[in-house]
């Protein structure tokens, strides 16, 4: 079955006792047990499992090709829950270029928990493996990487992971299993903002660990889970299974526009930089291509006024609207460092787009207003 019949699809039957297509929202927090206290379903309190939690689940572990998967309040309570559930003295690599939220927790909490990370490009494989220790537990990896849209080999990745018994895991937001599906090529764990394009529509928030084995670190990031407490609402389990059903469709349409813009941007005069994998010219455009089934609606580019010309492109845009995240329907337009704030680590004269579904020539028109192109 492909993918995008399986993103209809996947998850909950349809209800054989009240005919229901669309899964009903529970918002029970507790459940019913029988005359021996003996549960009468599967679940017995929220905080440990929910149906619309469940269906969610289900549907997430079919649609990455995994074992199974875990729900969480948000991208980053499923990222910190892994760390979380690794021993004191375990070792990560990471990519000096993560995502600023884990870079600030792995500043402020690892040492409190007795982890230790190195940062690296981890688009360089030799880079992750000149990193690796005998106390490795976790290779960390983002491909396409935000912002930079820097392209990780996942299968050399996995290889070098498991050459000192770490596993692999792959944020795939930015690409979703529409266009990339990280455990097909070795990869342990995937991890997802489920807020982005799961969600797809910018009012909902949530996170994911998928994981191809129901292996001890399942075990104990479900340990975490449930005792600490990170849960997803059920609302919001149920907002982004129907977020999933135009997955598909969304990211292929996305996609084309972003393919559209990029290569309006790589030639216009401004522009000193353009950062995605779909272009030629991009160092990981042959990788993405052999990995990805298309090159995602991200991109980010540099311009040749520095940090002041960026600020103003970003004022001037119009149809873009002004704020971080990315993953909805409508263009987002950001200076990624100032969302970034003092600790940022994006380039002073970077912007990043997160590509809608807006006609491309209306958004190919706002930019090209918004870059005062050279006469």
């Amino acid at each position: 079955m492909r993918f995008e019949t399986r993103a209809v699809h996947a998850g909950p039957p349809t209800d054989p006792d009240t005919g229901d297509v669309v899964p009903p929202i529970r918002l029970s927090t507790t459940f019913v047990r029988d005359a021996t206290s003996k549960p009468l379903g599967d679940h017995t309190y929220i905080r440990e499992s929910n149906p619309n939690q469940a269906y969610l689940e289900s549907a997430l572990t079919e649609l990455e090709g995994g074992e199974a998967t875990l729900a969480f309040g948000s991208g980053m309570a499923a990222g910190v829950a892994l760390f979380q559930s690794l021993s004191a003295g375990d070792h990560i690599v990471m990519p000096e270029g993560v995502y600023y939220g884990y870079a600030v927790a792995s500043r402020e909490y690892f040492a409190k928990w007795g982890i230790e990370a190195d940062f690296v490009r981890t688009e360089d494989t030799a880079a992750i493996r000149k990193a690796l220790r005998p106390t490795t537990r976790l290779v960390w990896v983002e491909t396409p990487s935000n912002p930079m849209l820097r392209v990780v080999d996942l299968a050399g990745a996995a290889d070098a992971a498991h050459s000192v018994g770490a596993q692999l895991l792959v944020d795939n937001t930015f690409a979703t299993p529409a266009l990339q599906r990280p455990l097909e090529h070795g990869a342990d764990v995937v991890l997802h903002s489920a807020t982005k394009y799961f969600g797809g529509h910018s009012d909902v928030m949530g996170g994911c660990l998928v994981f191809g084995k129901k292996d001890p670190l399942f075990r104990s990031t479900l340990r975490t889970l449930q005792v600490l407490g990170a849960v997803l609402a059920p609302f919001n389990s149920w907002l982004i299974l129907r977020g999933l059903r135009t997955l598909a469709v969304r990211m292929r349409a996305q996609s084309e526009n972003a393919f559209k813009i990029a290569r309006m941007l790589e030639r216009h005069p401004t522009i000193a930089a353009v950062h995605y994998p779909g272009l030629e010219s991009n160092p990981g455009h042959g990788l993405a291509g052999r990995q990805m089934e298309a090159y995602g609606a991200m991109l980010s580019f540099q311009m040749k006024g520095g940090r002041d010309a960026a600020l103003a492109t970003v004022g001037r845009a119009r149809l873009f609207i002004r704020a971080t995240s990315l993953g909805g329907v409508e263009s987002l337009i950001e200076h990624r460092a100032t969302s970034e704030g003092a600790d940022a680590t994006s380039p002073d004269d970077l912007v990043r787009l997160s590509v809608g579904l807006e006609h491309a020539e209306d958004l190919i028109e706002d930019l090209s207003r918004a870059l005062c192109p050279v006469e």
